[in-house]
């Protein structure tokens, strides 16, 4: 078994923006840059990604909107949210290869190939609203990865853990009105979009299924540390959780130019660290975690590049060969309701 796979693409690079716009192609290149120093780049089992199907990207997004997408990067630079999600003409392929390995990271995980993965892409996900653009993200990379996860290894449980330090209103809303995935996130409050607040709950089958841990400005490593050792991970273990899928955002930083915080590379890894206890105690160890957000370029390098050796070094400690098992397809599990 691989304990770490890393999904990439350059036709990531091809996603362009304005120039100064936080969410550009120098994001990828300064993490890459970082890997290729330290050595991690080559030692890194590595797959390039394949590209989504419109079919696929439908299993959350209605088709009305896939075209939306298609049509507005066809046409050149464009901005799709009446706001600051920028598109180019490489915009669309560069999003389907995020969505490809996603899906392709949850078939390695769940069928025993590797025990957990990275998607290093853009752009990033956790915004976007099944028909709506939204804070730089077209498709919901993570949650397409999780209804995938549902319908095709009848995964019952599924856990989404979100540090980015903007709140993941389109994951939230997705799995809103489910039990079968139990969004957390941690993230500054008030800051963009707006939601997140504590009494976010969840509805009808979802309640108490979405956790809420907003955060005032300025909170640092020991802030966060305590509640990803304390109430996150209580609810997690009370989750029980079959597959741990990561929002990474790493716009926490400490010189992060879009938000407060203070947490530092060391804090992400730290962060890291509990989540790979619980997946080793609760799922065999899966994990699959999804770059999102990240402003600082040497302060989102050096932090993916500590979370990357958190989750190899956890992989490589708890797994072997015949401790982890597949999980069994299941092509006739129904959606996520």
């Amino acid at each position: 078994m691989i304990p770490l796979t890393l999904y990439w693409s350059p036709d990531c690079a091809q996603h362009q923006v304005s120039p100064g716009h936080p969410e550009s192609p120098d994001r990828l290149i300064a993490i890459r840059d970082l890997l290729e120093r330290t050595g991690q780049w080559d030692a890194i089992h590595k797959v390039q990604a394949r590209a989504a199907t419109f079919d696929e990207i439908a299993l959350v997004h209605p088709r009305a909107y896939i075209q939306f997408i298609a049509e507005a990067t066809g046409r050149g630079p464009a901005v799709v949210d009446g706001a600051d999600t920028e598109v180019s003409v490489g915009s669309l392929q560069a999003a389907l290869k995020v969505v490809g390995a996603g899906l392709q990271a949850t078939d390695d995980v769940l069928s025993g190939q590797s025990r957990t993965a990275f998607i290093l892409g853009r752009p990033p996900g956790h915004h976007a609203l099944p028909d709506r653009a939204m804070g730089f993200c077209l498709f919901a990379n993570i949650a397409l990865a999780a209804v995938y996860a549902r319908r095709t290894y009848g995964v019952e449980r599924i856990a989404i853990i979100d540090w980015d330090v903007h709140h993941g209103n389109g994951t939230q809303a997705i799995f809103y009105e489910t039990d079968q995935v139990f969004y957390v996130s941690t993230h500054e409050f008030p800051l963009y979009p707006g939601t997140g607040r504590s009494d976010e709950e969840g509805m009808g089958q979802g309640r108490t299924y979405n956790r809420n841990f907003p955060l005032s400005a300025h909170k640092d490593d020991t802030d966060y540390l305590q509640i990803f050792e304390g109430p996150l991970a209580d609810a997690i273990l009370g989750y029980r959780p079959e597959l741990i899928l990561i929002s990474a955002g790493f716009d926490a930083h400490e010189h992060d130019p879009l938000a407060h915080m203070r947490v530092t590379d060391e804090g992400f890894t730290r962060m890291t660290d509990v989540v790979v206890r619980l997946a080793g105690e609760l799922c065999e160890g899966r994990i699959i975690s999804f770059l999102e957000g990240g402003y600082h370029l040497g302060g989102l390098a050096q932090s993916v590049s500590g979370h990357l050796a958190a989750l190899a070094q956890g992989a490589s400690e708890g797994a072997s060969s015949d401790e982890v098992g597949p999980v069994q397809t299941n092509e006739d599990t129904p959606q996520l309701r």
